[in-house]
């Protein structure tokens, strides 16, 4: 996956949904634990060493799986590479699971299923069909819709229409 790494500097830099100081060890074979301050951005876990204001690095929360390893420690691994785990440890189980439930609500995938579950539940309710715009044109009505009218949900997020579609190309 591409990345602008000025950009991805300036996402490390923005409100956390969670933040912590948790112990961590990479994927390499006889790596530490060593503790770094984790930061979730969106849907992108950054760490720090503890005394340093830029990111160590970044993990993209997308085909991944978050797995509990003992009652205060999770992994979190990815698809393509499930060897290829990083540890964390926490200070109690109570905070492993909060960050273990925040980590699997990070993915767009999570956002966009969802994104379509309350339409459907609001559908339900409501008993209308929603509208739903691409290109600029409403497709229930066939009309024209001004592009300063429609906002895409996921923006929101911070999930740009070029970083959908460079997702979606990866290879599950």
């Amino acid at each position: 996956m591409r990345y602008n790494e000025k950009e991805l500097q300036a996402l490390s830099r923005q409100p956390a949904e969670l933040a912590a100081e948790l112990g961590m060890r990479g994927p390499k074979k006889g790596s530490v634990v060593k503790r770094r301050l984790v930061k979730l951005v969106v849907n992108f876990l950054f760490y720090f060493r503890t005394d340093e204001a830029e990111p160590v690095g970044a993990l993209l929360l997308e085909h991944c799986r978050v797995t509990q390893e003992e009652p205060s420690g999770f992994s979190i691994s990815f698809i393509e590479d499930p060897e290829r785990k990083y540890h964390f440890e926490c200070c109690s189980e109570e905070q492993c699971q909060e960050w273990m439930g925040a980590l699997r609500q990070a993915s767009y995938e999570f956002m966009r299923r969802s994104l379509i579950f309350y339409r459907n539940e609001i559908q339900k309710m409501t008993g209308k069909v929603g509208m739903g715009h691409r290109r600029g044109w409403c497709l229930r009505a066939g009309t024209h819709v001004s592009p300063s009218t429609t906002q895409d949900p996921l923006e929101q997020f911070g999930i740009s229409e070029e970083a959908r579609f460079q997702l979606s190309g990866l290879k599950a």
